[in-house]
């Protein structure tokens, strides 16, 4: 029987639980145990997928088009897991299940209750995530203890432990420990409280993670042992790490986290370590080049819209060996400034996924500056999008081109609504969402990139290339490299004479990992590093032949681009 970890949190939100969570898979990984992941989300929508990106952060996409919690991300970038759709609940989800059941007569008349139907509910999913050869479960609980959205999910945990047998399973709680600067102190009071709630609701945490902005003095991790009931050793400080966050697994480490798990649950390994992940983190921290891109879109202000973009381009650095620092470029600046005043000294530019016209011409912008400029340039989704609507407007003389999303009476609709979209009203979980196989065309560089004929890769959109503009695009330069097995939907496109200008439909960050960067970031960051000859830029230092003084940007070194 697998066994399982519960992961609440305390005081505040956004202490990191999703992150944790992996980290603690990657650490039982490391031990040679199989684990997987599923986090419990308190709000009432079914899922995020009709959500902004401004209130809920990204939709991350599983391989059978589930749109779920960015915490998934964490999940599938730390950890081996087959994250699915039965590794994201919200309330909504919950109680939609119940509430058909009960239409279905499922409950032989019996008063439909929180307690026990809806626990048991929960207590169903839980169970979903402990699949033959799974030796751990690892839940999260999204909110905060004391929430009374999340009072159904903390009883249902609770039941579960007792179920189950109190050996099998394991309670972790996040809290926060701040330090007061006018007072010179580490407060524990916060923590204090949140355990006692915990606690109200009927259960013990096994091991404390406090959040910290300084370390915590052997005194304080025993005063907090003391009032939280909690062993010294399973109180664990995790201070903050940024911009590194790949460094949570060791920290939790150190502390002896893994052990503490296996002795606590009964766990038999193998031993294993960690020497695959703190290579790749060496890497990361001390790389030889360096190299500066464009992220242009419409929610730049908000760092988890663009979550697993931003992890992508960290690994496609990893991969060269190269420092990215990230310029965040808001769409509508481009529009109001042009692209030379928001875009000038970038080695490359990404615009990703989105839907929506706000920002559009902007972005439309950067495709054209990227590809007049020569400046690689990488579309994702509405990134392909807008590339698309730039050439046609600009190279193919189709000036009042544009996607029916955007313009329903264009003359010429360049993107146009998904067949199988048309008469389609509800908008959740309604798109081309999930793994589709995609067929690329040698000799190109999509295919240089994966090194493979087919590939599989997840989607989620409603508009796509128009077939009527292929020969046409064709013509003009623009080579439609990836398509799907059936010939029917363009996936992929490149520009012919161009150092680097691809453009897909699909959404590839979902499939990166910092140890296995994904081919196309891969390639995208090296385009960024070289000109003509393929010279990198070492972080640091000037070289001949490249773009900047060392920063990988056009500037005033010799033999670039001014």
């Amino acid at each position: 029987m697998a066994k399982h970890i519960f992961v609440t949190g305390g005081v505040v939100s956004s202490l990191g639980k999703g992150l944790n969570s992996a980290s603690i898979g990657l650490l039982l990984e490391s031990r040679g145990l199989r684990v997987n992941l599923q986090k419990f989300d308190p709000y009432v929508n079914v899922d995020p997928g009709t959500m902004s990106p401004f209130e809920h952060g990204e939709v991350y996409v599983t391989e059978d088009g589930a749109e779920t919690d960015l915490d998934l991300g964490h999940y599938e970038r730390f950890t081996n897991a087959v994250i699915n759709r039965d590794c994201n609940f919200t309330t909504g989800s919950i109680y939609y299940s119940v509430i058909n059941k009960e239409r279905r007569g499922e409950y032989l008349g019996k008063t439909v209750q929180i307690v026990p139907h809806i626990t048991n509910e929960i207590k169903e999913c839980i169970r979903k995530v402990a699949t033959p050869g799974v030796d751990v479960a690892i839940s999260e609980i999204g909110g905060i203890v004391g929430d009374i959205e999340s009072q159904p999910f903390l009883e249902a945990i609770r039941q579960f432990g007792l179920e189950v047998g109190r050996q099998n399973v394991l309670y972790v709680h996040l809290t926060l420990v701040p330090y007061l600067r006018a007072a010179d102190e580490i407060k524990t009071k916060p923590t204090q409280h949140a355990v006692s709630l915990l606690r109200q609701a009927g259960i013990q945490p096994d091991v404390l993670i406090c959040r910290c902005e300084k370390p915590l003095s052997q005194e304080l991790k025993a005063k907090i042992a003391l009032f939280t009931s909690v062993e010294k050793e399973a109180v664990i400080d995790e201070k903050d790490v940024k911009p590194y966050l790949y460094e949570i697994p060791l920290l939790l480490k150190e502390q002896g986290m893994d052990n503490i798990i296996i002795k606590r649950l009964g766990l038999k390994t193998d031993g294993g370590n960690l020497q695959g992940w703190e290579r790749m983190l060496e890497r990361l921290k001390n790389p030889r080049y360096s190299t500066e891109i464009a992220v242009v879109g419409k929610y730049i202000g908000h760092q988890s819209a663009y979550e697993s973009i931003y992890e992508s381009i960290v690994h496609g650095g990893i991969a060269n060996d190269a420092r990215v620092k990230v310029r965040r470029v808001e769409a509508e600046d481009v529009e109001d400034k042009g692209p030379e005043a928001c875009l000038d000294g970038v080695s490359g530019i990404l615009v990703p996924g989105g839907f929506g016209e706000r920002g559009i011409e902007g972005k439309i912008a950067s495709a054209r500056y990227a590809r007049e400029k020569e400046v690689p340039y990488f579309g994702i989704c509405l990134g392909l999008q807008c590339a698309t609507i730039e050439f046609a407007r600009n190279a193919c003389g189709l000036k009042k081109a544009n996607s029916t999303e955007f313009d329903k009476d264009t003359p010429h609709p360049v993107i146009s609504l998904l067949e199988e979209q048309r008469g389609i009203k509800e908008m959740g979980g309604t798109m081309r969402l999930g793994a589709q196989d995609c067929l690329l065309l040698p000799g190109t560089r999509a295919h240089a990139a994966y090194g493979q004929n087919k590939v599989s890769e997840r989607h989620r959109h409603r508009y796509e290339f128009n077939n009527d503009y292929r020969e046409l695009f064709d013509s003009h330069g623009m080579v439609l490299s990836g398509l799907s097995p059936d010939g029917k939907l363009v996936e992929t496109m490149e520009l012919r004479d161009h150092p680097w200008f691809v453009c897909v439909q699909f959404h590839p960050e979902f499939k990166s990992k910092p140890t296995h960067p994904h081919p196309l970031f891969r390639e995208f960051v090296k385009a960024t590093l070289t000109v003509d000859k393929g010279q990198g830029v070492e972080a640091g230092g000037q070289r001949s032949g490249v773009r900047g003084q060392g920063l990988g940007v056009r500037g005033q070194g010799p033999g670039v681009r001014g």
